[in-house]
């Protein structure tokens, strides 16, 4: 299926658990992947047949950058969710949030979470 795809989306956000989390805040790096029929819009050079990703973006980081939430798995059903609210184009969507700098020991890259959704018939 054809797809938008934005990567690596670096936001500073107070998300998380902890109270330390909320107080002091960190990075976030999202993907968001919209699945949607892309043929009118690449047939007819139109944008009314896509999804202006541009418009998409700033929604997302208004939504991270929003109200702290303790899980990331529930920030990401918000971007999904508000992604089918103003795109009635989208058919599915695939998000990932990852903390590069999570509150646990260890040598890693991050820890991230990754929601698929389909739009409810």
């Amino acid at each position: 299926m054809d797809n938008i795809r934005l990567n690596g989306i670096k936001t500073y956000a107070y998300h998380g658990v902890f109270d330390a989390e909320q107080k002091l805040g960190q990075f976030f790096i999202t993907d968001v992947v919209m699945y949607l029929n892309l043929s009118a819009a690449s047939k007819h050079d139109d944008l009314e047949q896509t999804v202006h990703y541009g418009e998409a973006y700033e929604m997302i980081e208004e939504i991270i950058k929003g109200p702290p939430v303790n899980l990331i798995e529930h920030l990401a059903e918000k971007v999904s969710a508000a992604l089918f609210d103003r795109y009635d184009k989208i058919i599915e969507t695939e998000v990932t949030i990852a903390k590069p700098n999570p509150p646990i020991e260890g040598n890693y890259d991050n820890v991230s979470i990754t929601l698929n959704r389909k739009r409810e018939e």
